[in-house]
């Protein structure tokens, strides 16, 4: 059987808090954009920013045949064992050859595992979507784009970005927000494939995501008020309750890419497909 690990980036209380509020972790996220394309691959969790955790049931590198990193909420430049362990484990699982995907805070620490640099965007917070990401001439060649257009929006939310990217890397994408939107970093014995942006995110997920900041984002000039942002969540709303509104799609300025789940996901479809499965 297929096995993949999913390393999830938030700690123990920033998991808890989610819990309470009734949002997915990042690696339950990921876990449900995954097997609702490959079923038949497991899915294990470690959760790299606890102290004293384990890679489950037991198992070493060698049964895995990938490691996806997910979101997090911390930053990649802080010297805390939560970040620097799974910076260190991301190498681990490079040095023993495995497929790695990251999306977000997954660029960024591999950009850090790697000797990249990764800061805080004086352009603020990109959240939402990110718009018109654009490939460069590599990334319109590259596989992990086979099956998106040269230029498209997706799911995000960040603050943090790559500023430097480790040598030998690839920047594959950008847009006006973050000059790297997409990258291949090689690491260890492997290459990590890596997006700042979340392709595993859903429309559910960005509802979540204005109802959380909301306060934040209000503060930020987002929106004029609650009311403001509210119907403008609502909007995303009744989007994700019924993706085929074109209506409402229109009113949010977004299509197929954010709407249609193996577009979204397409990055994250190819790499499983060509990196882990072998299947060209």
């Amino acid at each position: 059987m297929t096995r993949l690990l999913l390393l999830e980036g938030n700690t123990a209380d920033k998991r808890a808090k989610a819990q309470q509020l009734g949002v997915r972790s990042s690696s339950e996220i990921y876990a449900q954009a995954i097997a609702a394309h490959f079923p038949e691959i497991a899915l294990d969790v470690l959760n790299g920013a606890d102290p004293g955790e384990q890679i489950p049931g037991g198992r070493t590198w060698a049964d895995y045949a990938g490691v996806v990193i997910t979101g997090s909420s911390l930053h990649a430049y802080d010297p805390d064992f939560a970040v620097t362990n799974q910076i260190a484990l991301v190498a681990e699982a490079a040095e023993a050859g495995l497929p790695i995907f990251g999306s977000c805070w997954g660029l960024q620490i591999a950009a850090v595992a790697a000797g990249g640099e990764v800061a805080f965007n004086p352009k603020g917070r990109e959240v939402g979507f990110a718009r018109k990401i654009a490939l460069n001439d590599q990334g319109s060649k590259h596989l992990m784009f086979r099956d998106k257009a040269p230029v498209f929006d997706a799911p995000c939310i960040h603050y943090d970005e790559v500023v430097r990217l480790p040598e030998g890397a690839t920047l594959l994408a950008s847009n006006t927000h973050s000059q790297v939107q997409a990258a291949v970093i090689p690491l260890g014995r492997s290459e990590v494939w890596a997006v700042q942006y979340h392709p595993e995110f859903d429309l559910a997920q960005l509802v979540q995501l204005y109802t959380l900041y909301a306060d934040d984002m209000i503060s930020q000039g987002f929106f004029a008020d609650q009311a403001d942002l509210a119907a403008y969540r609502d909007k995303i709303a009744a989007l994700a309750a019924d993706p085929s509104q074109a209506g409402l799609a229109w009113q949010l300025g977004v299509d197929e890419d954010v709407t249609c789940d193996r577009t979204r996901r397409a990055e994250i479809i190819a790499w499983i497909e060509t990196r882990v499965l072998n299947d060209t």
